[in-house]
């Protein structure tokens, strides 16, 4: 399935590292950046995820949550998030039905020929749940385009 702007974002509950059940809806009246990364602990996940961390009071500046999701447990994200000092929620789509239906899976991840690894992506979604941006990023290796993301999010209400 695919995303595009100006629909609906797909609606989706997760658990997140505190196993706590978060759900898109939970967010009716803020824009939403969704981050899909691959694998937690690894280096390119851990830049882009950092990054983010170091430039939150952007997104809380554009009513913005941001909210991490990877096909890893929710233990492993839990000890990513500590370790990596992580000030945002990361939701663990341990199952692959939300990355599915934001088509943000690998059918054959490139290092290691692992199945069902989730691809990096990007979505913002607005106050009304329309999404307003979507990006598959072409390689594991790449990151979104943040200055459009941020181009987008200081243009929403």
């Amino acid at each position: 399935m695919s995303v595009t702007i100006g629909q609906p974002a797909p609606v989706f509950t997760l658990y997140d590292t505190d196993k706590k059940q978060i759900s898109l809806q939970d967010f009716k009246g803020k824009n939403v950046l969704l981050l899909f990364f691959p694998l937690a602990f690894t280096s390119v996940c851990t830049k882009e995820l950092c990054d983010i961390r170091d430039n939150i009071s952007f997104y809380n500046n554009v009513n913005a949550v941001v909210l991490g999701i990877s096909v890893d447990s929710l233990y492993t994200l839990k000890k990513f998030k500590e370790d990596q000092e992580l000030n945002f929620s990361l939701l663990s789509d341990f199952n692959k039905t939300v990355s599915a239906a934001y088509d943000s899976l690998h059918d054959i991840f490139p290092s290691f020929e692992m199945q069902g690894v989730g691809k990096r992506g990007a979505f913002v979604i607005d106050t009304n749940g329309l999404v307003k941006y979507a990006e598959i990023c072409a390689s594991p290796s790449d990151l979104p385009n943040f200055n459009n993301i941020q181009a987008i999010l200081s243009q929403l209400d």
